[in-house]
């Protein structure tokens, strides 16, 4: 039986974390093929979600991630490239609302301590 309070997130964050330490690749880099292998497999949102914040704290620009969708687009088609596009702006606009919830919970606590 999977242990732990959260056992899926928490064996999928030591995966990464794994992939990371294996890899010499700068994290922009990773993160941009991450991206990329997201698009490939036509990942649902939450995958996103696990990635474009993770990609955003390396430095990697809405920009990049356009330029990842242009240099896969002709591999994967036009349906998926779409569709990861949709899905890329979701997680950042879901991300935007976790970071101002968090803040706004942090300013209720310092105000109320």
């Amino acid at each position: 039986m999977a242990t732990g309070e959260a056992p899926v997130i928490e064996m999928l964050a030591a995966m990464n974390a794994e992939s990371i330490d294996r890899t010499d690749l700068d994290p922009q880099t990773l993160m941009l093929v991450r991206i990329a292998a997201l698009i490939a497999v036509d990942a649902p949102v939450a995958s996103y979600l696990m990635h474009v914040p993770a990609a955003a704290a390396t430095g990697v620009t809405a920009e990049q991630a356009q330029d990842v969708l242009v240099a896969v687009a002709p591999i994967v088609g036009s349906p998926r490239t779409l569709a990861a596009a949709a899905k890329i702006t979701e997680a950042l606009g879901v991300a935007i609302e976790l970071a101002a919830a968090e803040a706004e919970a942090e300013i209720e606590a310092e105000s109320g301590a």
